[in-house]
């Protein structure tokens, strides 16, 4: 059940056009300058598993939504680098959490819209990062490893849901990461967004735990 929060007051009278973003909890995310205080992992659950991959272009009866992904890729990192710091893998798991707000664009849309929407997405991951006690910034050896994972996260997807090619995701996202057959099959099946909400939320409380 979700809690009742205070709800942030903003004024919204005059001509200025509105730039908040009213959440289920009840806060409202000014999107220009987003207070950790608004920020509310449940909101960014229930946003995220709602939010499709790939523009909703992939297999199955349920969108590939981005909180599919992060899960996947926070799985991959592990893969990768056994023993990872509690904070790494929350940051990693956070990683696309700006997008319960603002969406997942693919990368060449970002690409055509350019520095204005990577200010907003920073703004927010900014926020998130010290809502939940993380550094502002990632390091350099976390944002290694993050797009090492994300690549192969997307790398997977893409065979195995997306319709590319082998060939094709080589070329775009490098090699596959190595994951277990059973993992595969699990992160790679899309679920019905209540599921995604879910195992997202109990991943973060795991690590809030540790």
């Amino acid at each position: 059940m979700r809690s009742r929060h205070r709800v942030a007051t903003k004024p919204t009278g005059g001509s200025a056009p509105r730039a908040w973003q009213r959440m289920l909890s009840g806060r409202r995310l000014d999107l220009l300058d987003p207070s950790p205080l608004d920020v509310e992992i449940e909101d960014i659950a229930h946003g995220l598993a709602r939010v499709a991959r790939w523009n909703g272009q992939t297999e199955g009866a349920h969108i590939f939504s981005v909180a599919q992904h992060t899960l996947l890729v926070e799985a991959v990192a592990r893969s990768r680098s056994p023993g990872l710091d509690r904070r790494v893998r929350l940051a990693i798991l956070l990683h696309d959490a700006p997008e319960y707000v603002i969406g997942d664009m693919i990368s060449p849309f970002k690409a055509v819209i350019g520095d204005a929407y990577k200010a907003v997405e920073a703004r927010l991951l900014a926020a998130i990062h010290v809502r939940f006690g993380l550094p502002v910034k990632r390091g350099e050896e976390v944002e290694r490893l993050l797009k090492a994972a994300d690549r192969g996260a997307a790398f997977l997807e893409a065979t195995r849901l997306a319709g590319f090619s082998v060939g094709e995701a080589r070329r775009f996202f490098g090699a596959p990461p190595s994951l277990s057959p059973s993992a595969e099959r699990d992160f790679l099946t899309p679920w019905p967004a209540a599921t995604a909400e879910r195992r997202y939320l109990e991943r973060f409380a795991a690590l809030m735990r540790e």
